[in-house]
């Protein structure tokens, strides 16, 4: 009878000869035969190790043929972690821009904001100083206009006065108003023996005279009224010129 062989022993590939594997094992490939033979196949003459099966019964030596089992080589330690990379000692810096050119972009950067800064501020003051002088300007106007429609109340004033009629209440009264008027800033101006001037008096009538030495009023007809620096309306006023 031909002798079949037995099931392959596990090969072992990457061990020493003295059984103990190196640090660097490679991988191991364990091959089994699957196939059954019975009990006529088995050899007639088997190791004296090995156990023969009762009779009758198969046994299975299993062979896996193209079945491929790998075991990875085990190291003793810890598992290896790579560190990180340490710069070396004396080595050129990573490549990149150069940090004076860097300084310079946000040197002028800032220099652009500040100059824009200080531009918007600028025109800001000037516009709060021009909105003020507006607001003000046409306060003044509008003060103005009130003051100018009471000054024919003030001419009669003026009249009666120079007649003797502003006594008792009546001549508390027109102080009163006086005064009040006064605090808007209106200020009458035009009295007899000021010297003339074209720009708040106006001349109805000339004349010559040896007691004067400078064209002076010598008659008001009518005073002027100015509000603060502003006239307005100018004295009516009779000049006297030197001879």
């Amino acid at each position: 009878m031909t002798e079949k062989p037995r099931a392959a022993d596990p090969v072992e590939s990457g061990s020493t000869p003295g059984g103990s594997a190196t640090a660097e094992e490679q991988p191991r490939v364990v091959i089994r035969d699957n196939r059954k033979i019975s009990k006529s196949e088995v050899p007639a003459a088997a190791d004296a190790g090995a156990d023969t099966p009762a009779e009758g019964l198969v046994e299975d030596a299993e062979i896996v043929v193209d079945e491929i089992e790998v075991e990875a080589a085990s190291v003793d330690g810890p598992p290896v972690v790579d560190a990180p990379a340490q710069p070396v000692e004396g080595a050129a810096p990573p490549a990149g821009p150069p940090l004076g050119a860097e300084l310079e972009a946000l040197r002028a950067d800032l220099d652009e904001r500040t100059r824009d800064l200080q531009r918007v501020t600028a025109e800001y003051a000037n516009y709060r100083k021009r909105v003020d002088r507006d607001r003000s300007l046409v306060q003044e106007q509008a003060t103005g206009s009130v003051l100018a429609a009471l000054l024919p109340i003030l001419d009669d004033l003026d009249r009666a006065r120079e007649h003797g009629d502003l006594v008792g209440p009546f001549g508390t009264v027109a102080e009163q108003l006086t005064t009040a008027l006064g605090k808007f800033g209106l200020s009458a101006f035009g009295e007899q023996g000021d010297p003339f001037d074209p720009t708040r008096h106006e001349a109805v009538a000339h004349q010559r005279s040896a007691d004067v030495t400078e064209p002076t009023c010598v008659q008001v007809m009518r005073r002027g009224y100015q509000l603060g620096e502003r006239l307005l309306r100018p004295a009516m006023v009779a000049v006297a010129d030197p001879e």
